[in-house]
């Protein structure tokens, strides 16, 4: 059964000098010959072709009249309207956007800020190419020049609405219990070599040590649901920031001195004793080679088997917590058989100096012989076997050591926060100049990740096999399309059908949110 098409007449000159005139019709881009009609020389005759070639257009016509039904007659008049600028790209708005909504963020009457959001979910990029999309998919136009003056301004007047709404939503989601944080810092790089007031070269745990950073500071509740963030030169040193951070997000959401867990990056004795002064309690992870000989000794006169856990005094209110995992004893020595392995095919190829001799990584184990021979100190190495497997906790609590333990692990939420943040959501690298617009582009980062941590919530409760990577992929190609009645007039949207994963994914969205 043929469905209408256009017909139309062309006229095709030949070789011969003569013209053919056929019916053709096009479809997906390709034309089909329905009948050449016949061919002439004379402009007479080429006219008389014309007139039967409309004929037999008006013949195969009604031939297609007497097979297709009225309703069918409709439907292939109403397709005949549609054009590109019918079907929109309509899945950000409907998974992302129902989240935002939900969290709050509905609250903030921006609607660029919205876009921006929703954007950096669903198609992380550039500024210049989320317009872009915006146009291409949304039928949202939006001027790059617009976004730049909305960045500007941005930090200053959204950033604390943005942190009140998240704490908010966390708050809800932990059922008013925020008794224990996580704070851990990250540094993110740019693309432009200069420096500024914010931009600085420092110590990169990116590896990019020549491009100029900033340092973020995250804290987080149990399950990696977000509180606060804040914003540090690239060269400031991440121990001096927990203090003034907690004390500005306690006083800023009111926070009744949680426990505050942090990794051995944010552990010195100004941290623990500020924490201790200000009446925290805390779980920071311990380095402990670093430890006084006494404790060490401690420590390493134990016999451990797999969990086991001790505990040593250290002051009359800090306690150390040591624990044994086999995994982890496989791991650490894995990973000091490979640094030894780098450092003697460096020593081979001869590319190690005096000036590598330091405490940095697994330079440790390199020494001097004379004035100008490099070795490596195969002593040292097979001494600090004895560590493999061993990790510490300085705590202040009057938790169990178990409870410590379990404390700690959670801090792999945060350490999750900013991977998704650098990966999936494409923070880094930062190609934004003016200190404004940087915050700018955390403030939205920021938000970003509440709805996807949200959206990673929803999966789990509904046993969901979609990941978050793998959700973001499948609303590209969740479509709307705007049509008119013919005898209405009136113009109607539906959501196209979707496959399976997308039909789950819409069904958990309606269902939680």
């Amino acid at each position: 059964m043929q469905n209408f098409k256009k017909m139309y007449i062309r006229k095709l000159k030949n070789r011969s000098g003569s013209t053919s005139v056929q019916v053709i019709s096009k479809i997906y881009g390709k034309y089909k010959v329905h009948k050449t009609i016949g061919s002439a020389t004379t402009q007479q005759k080429i006219d008389e072709l014309i007139i039967l070639a409309k004929q037999e257009i008006k013949n195969i016509k009604k031939q297609q009249e007497l097979f297709v039904s009225k309703e069918d007659y409709l439907a292939d008049s109403l397709v005949e309207t549609l054009s590109n600028s019918s079907i929109r790209t309509l899945g950000p708005e409907i998974i992302f956007g129902k989240i935002y909504d939900f969290i709050g963020f509905g609250r903030i009457n921006e609607d660029m800020f919205r876009h921006l959001v929703i954007s950096r979910i669903a198609f992380p990029l550039s500024k210049l190419k989320t317009i872009d999309y915006l146009y291409r998919y949304q039928g949202v136009m939006l001027d790059i020049d617009a976004i730049y003056r909305f960045l500007d301004k941005l930090n200053n007047t959204l950033k604390e609405q943005v942190e009140q709404i998240a704490f908010a939503h966390t708050l809800r989601v932990l059922r008013g219990n925020i008794s224990v944080v996580f704070y851990d810092m990250t540094t993110l790089y740019f693309e432009a070599s200069d420096e500024d007031d914010l931009r600085r070269t420092g110590f990169s745990k990116d590896g990019k040590h020549s491009n100029p950073q900033i340092f973020i500071g995250l804290l987080v509740g149990l399950g990696g649901y977000a509180i606060g963030y804040d914003i540090y030169e690239g060269n400031t040193y991440e121990g001096h920031t927990l203090i003034p951070f907690l004390e500005k997000i306690s006083k800023k959401f009111n926070l009744n001195k949680p426990v505050v867990v942090a990794d051995a990056g944010l552990l010195s004795n100004s941290n623990i004793k500020a924490l201790e002064e200000k009446q925290y309690e805390y779980i920071i992870g311990a380095r402990l080679k670093n430890e006084p000989d006494k404790i060490k000794e401690q420590i390493l006169k134990n016999k451990y088997i797999d969990g086991s856990t001790i505990s040593i005094k250290k002051s009359t209110a800090t306690r150390l917590v040591v624990n044994y995992s086999n995994t982890r004893a496989s791991k650490d020595e894995y990973n000091r058989q490979r640094g030894l392995h780098r450092l003697e095919k460096l020593i081979m190829a001869g590319k190690l100096t005096k000036s590598n001799i330091n405490n940095k990584g697994y330079n440790k184990y390199l020494k001097m012989i004379g004035d100008v021979k490099i070795e490596i100190d195969y002593e040292k190495y097979s001494n600090d076997n004895q560590w493999d497997g061993l990790k510490g906790y300085i705590t202040n609590t009057k938790l169990s050591n178990n409870e410590v333990l379990e404390n700690y692990k959670n801090l792999w939420h945060i350490e999750k926060a900013f991977r998704m943040s650098k990966t999936d959501l494409r923070i880094r690298p930062i190609y934004h100049r003016l200190r404004n617009r940087i915050e700018a582009h955390i403030c939205i980062s920021f938000t970003a990740y509440c709805i996807y941590k949200e959206l990673e919530r929803a999966l789990y409760v509904e046993k969901s096999t979609l990941s978050l990577k793998k959700a973001a992929e499948l609303t590209h190609n969740m479509y709307q399309i705007t049509y008119t009645l013919p005898d209405s007039k009136t113009s109607k949207n539906r959501l196209l059908k979707m496959d399976d994963e997308q039909a789950e994914l819409y069904q958990i969205i309606n269902k939680n949110f």
